[in-house]
């Protein structure tokens, strides 16, 4: 029988982090994950860009098989998601489904918060999109929200410095700088998938009461639900437990970091794109 498994995507590693708590929790679907770290990062690209790049893989996993896709990368989602549900999906795949991150989080974050006020802490791009401010007003008009960018993070991460006296220091100087424009954020949202790897340390510079989110389980808890409400995506899933995985850059390179994201050992496959 022809394998139909979940594809799971992100411009690179941090994807992994949401990947690993989806297989933790449904750990007998097949899975693809794809990293575009030949183009990576996202964050900084313009809005077509990341369409363009994010829409070139999505096509990719429908002919590998895949009736469902989770973008596992917040810029793609806030970029490119509404797009290829709205516009592309009619075209290319009327039965197949596209997922983001943004929406499962934004619909749960309010039962966190008691004071009303919630930090977004994420890349330049996410921040600028503007998405988690409109998708969280949407479930809870009444919550305040505050963005700041990071940009120190994700690369403190890719160069494994996460557990580095230098990542201390921009841990506690972003946390410090969102907390001083409002005192009264009680819980702070990780809108990117490198953050969990740095949660030990902005654990350690977060005062007490405040409390730090990250997405692997909220969008792995969203997904197991979205499977349980539409059989129709359930029942086209294969379930072995097989785990691919690929990269649009250097294996040997993505395995090692890749490794570090997932929790175990990764071997990748190198895929090529017209557009790399």
């Amino acid at each position: 029988m022809a394998s139909s498994p979940i594809g799971v995507f992100d411009s690179g590693y941090g994807g992994l982090t949401v990947f690993r708590s989806i297989a933790g929790l449904l750990p007998e679907y097949d899975y693809i994950y794809l990293g575009d770290n030949a183009r990576a990062p996202y964050g900084n690209r313009s809005f077509d860009t990341v369409h363009q790049y994010t829409l070139e893989c999505v096509e990719w996993f429908f002919k590998m098989g895949c009736p469902l896709v989770i973008l596992a990368c917040n810029t793609a989602s806030a970029k490119a998601l509404r797009t290829i549900q709205q516009q592309d999906l009619p075209r290319i795949g009327a039965n197949k489904r596209v997922l983001g991150v943004i929406r499962p989080t934004a619909e749960v974050i309010g039962t966190y918060t008691k004071s009303g006020s919630v930090g977004v802490l994420g890349t330049k791009g996410t921040i600028n999109s503007g998405s988690y401010q409109m998708e969280i007003n949407k479930f809870f008009p009444e919550i305040k929200v505050h963005q700041l960018a990071c940009p120190m993070w994700v690369p403190i991460v890719e160069y494994g410095e996460y557990n580095s006296a230098g990542a201390d220091y921009f841990v506690q100087r972003y946390l410090d700088q969102l907390l001083s424009s409002a005192p009264e954020i009680d819980t702070i949202l990780l809108a990117c998938t490198h953050y969990p790897l740095l949660m030990e340390k902005i654990q350690k510079y977060l005062p007490a009461g405040v409390t730090a989110v990250a997405q692997g389980q909220v969008v792995a808890d969203s997904l197991a639900d979205y499977l349980q409400r539409h059989a129709e995506i359930e029942s086209a899933l294969t379930k072995e437990g097989r785990r691919s995985f690929y990269t649009t850059d250097d294996t040997l390179d993505f395995d090692t970091h890749a490794s570090t994201f997932f929790g175990e050992r990764v071997q990748s496959e190198h895929l090529h794109l017209a557009t790399v």
